[in-house]
């Protein structure tokens, strides 16, 4: 078996998370955020469509990590999301952090929303 390091040139990855707060690129996030390839912030959880629909056109498909368990997404937010050409796929946070880092160490286009676990 071949194995091989994975690189993300200037995208953000996600290299962690704790109580309250996730590690991207070198800086702690703390509360719900928005990583896309190209930036991380904060993210006004489900009653914040305007962040992710910022990036219509430059993302296929938004992670969102619901915390330590997975959860249903509010149907407005997915319907906004979806009504625009964004999949939704939701998983717990960590779920979704870990799928996030590998399709973004693969190209695709992807953003990741997430809610902290405790």
């Amino acid at each position: 078996m071949r194995l091989t390091e994975v690189t993300y040139g200037n995208a953000k990855a996600i290299e962690g998370y704790g109580p309250g707060f996730f590690r991207v690129a070198g800086h702690v996030l703390r509360g719900p955020c928005l990583i896309t390839p190209w930036d991380a912030g904060p993210w006004g959880g489900y009653g914040d469509t305007a962040a992710p629909l910022s990036l219509v056109d430059r993302i296929d498909v938004l992670f969102v990590g619901t915390g330590a368990q997975v959860a249903h997404v509010p149907a407005a937010f997915r319907d906004a999301l979806e009504g625009q050409g964004i999949g939704v796929e939701v998983m717990a946070s960590p779920t979704a952090a870990r799928t996030y880092n590998v399709l973004l160490g693969e190209g695709r286009r992807v953003a990741v929303a997430l809610i902290p676990v405790d």
